[in-house]
């Protein structure tokens, strides 16, 4: 059996409210609904969001998927709310905007804005090496094409780990340095106790300290600053966020960003109260449903051994909504600041070094930021990312939107349903915007 994808390349590619005409709609869309109901959900729900309602009822009207979730809003108004579906097959509790979703790579986001606050703090620097605050990786080598190593031609930096341009590899199928990384117990994540190929993992180091030690002795892929390549560098700022403030990563995470979001269910485990809101995961395999993670027997309700900064956390379609508008709040949510306004504008901006290379990566033609792509051109001012299970979640700054889309799939090959969403989300938007003209 072909082990599933953990990874994700998240956003549309092909397209999402591009164009000036696009985001002025979006604009007067949200001008048009500051009327509308604080909180919408069921038949309102569909009438504002059709195109979304009928991606929920292809996909899981057809079996496709166990259930779905879409949140969505403008600015910092209240939260629109399509949800159908149980959260585990066979039983009665419906799914909805305060289940507990494993998001995986949507956890990125937040790891990489925990680390723009320690940079706007001055605690560390963007472009700053982390050989000063890590001293091993001043003495890592590169792989060369002949099977040797290198010298480094110029140093890793946080930027190189907040974009995916530190040249390391990933322990997720078909990544690059994806065995060597398992071997030494690099691991990227945790998905099922079943012993599955490429998702039952293997023994993990026991802490974000040891995960950089053994890091820094393995060669890079590539030369820092060069090339686009998906990595475990958002585990590795997990522990420069841990040297920059004097606190644990996971600590840190809760004190600057779950507890003034109000994020009062985002977590590395489920505590056992919040176990019956949490959803079963699910694999695709020859066309049926795989439970790979049931709810009542979960790896999540496990500590883990590490607080994985790249795909660690469970939390709530609400949870990630009040982060999304945070963001949409240039670092402000219910009157309290919780960032800077300047560290979100970076954070969400293109951080990709000037030389580096995208082309034939998930990312060619886009920018990369904090932790998640960054749209360019007629897709400036859209900002996020996806999740192994396919969840997806964005904003788009110039039409003042938020979106976020949760199921538990884990899919081999193409995500067609995390690539729908935006497509839905958009069409959606161009009506309000149509409607509002008439």
């Amino acid at each position: 059996m072909r082990p599933i994808d953990f990874a994700t390349p998240a956003l549309s590619r092909r397209r999402f409210l591009r164009g000036s005409a696009s985001v002025a709609g979006g604009v007067a869309a949200s001008s048009a609904l500051m009327g509308a109901p604080a909180f919408a959900q069921g038949d309102a729900a569909r009438d504002l969001w059709p195109s979304v309602a009928k991606l929920t009822e292809d996909w899981v009207g057809g079996d496709k998927i166990v259930n779905m979730v879409s949140v969505l809003g403008f600015g910092q108004e209240k939260s629109v709310v399509i949800a159908s579906g149980p959260q585990t097959r066979g039983q009665s509790t419906p799914a909805g905007i305060d289940s507990l979703y494993r998001i995986y790579s949507m956890t990125k986001p937040i790891t990489g804005m925990a680390a723009m606050m320690l940079i706007d703090e001055g605690k560390i620097g963007l472009d700053q090496p982390i050989a000063e605050l890590i001293p091993a990786f001043a003495n890592t080598k590169v792989k060369t094409s002949g099977g040797g190593t290198e010298k480094l031609a110029r140093p890793i930096t946080v930027r190189n780990l907040l974009t995916h341009t530190a040249g390391l590899g990933y322990a997720i199928p078909g990544s690059p340095g994806s065995s060597e990384y398992g071997e030494v117990g690099l691991t990227s994540g945790q998905v099922t106790r079943l012993p599955i190929p490429g998702l039952s993992g293997g023994k993990s180091v026991q802490s974000l300290e040891e995960f950089a030690d053994v890091l820094a002795k393995q060669p890079l892929i590539y030369q820092p600053g060069t090339r686009w390549s998906y990595s475990t560098g958002l585990e590795l700022l997990g522990r420069v966020i841990e040297i920059g403030s004097g606190m644990p990563f996971d600590q840190f995470l809760k004190s600057r960003i779950f507890e003034p979001c109000g994020m009062t269910s985002t977590y590395f485990q489920v505590p056992e109260r919040d176990k019956s809101r949490l959803t079963t995961n699910y694999g695709s395999m020859g066309g049926n449903l795989i439970p790979l993670d049931p709810a009542v027997a979960s790896i999540y309700l496990d500590k883990p051994p590490i607080y994985w900064g790249g795909s660690g956390l469970v939390s709530s379609p609400a949870d990630y909504d009040a982060f999304l508008r945070m963001l949409l709040g240039l670092g402000e949510i219910d009157g309290k600041r919780v960032m800077s306004d300047a560290a979100v504008r970076l954070g969400t901006s293109n951080l990709l070094p000037e030389a580096v290379s995208t082309k034939g990566t998930w990312v060619d033609g886009e920018g990369f930021g904090a932790g998640g792509r960054v749209g360019l051109g007629e897709r400036e001012g859209v900002y996020g990312w996806g999740g192994a299970a396919t969840t997806v979640a964005f904003v788009h700054f110039g039409a003042n939107l938020r979106a976020g889309m949760y199921t538990q799939l884990m899919v081999q090959g193409e995500n067609k349903l995390q690539s729908a969403f935006p497509d839905a989300v958009e069409k959606d938007v161009s009506a309000m915007a149509t409607a509002n003209a008439a």
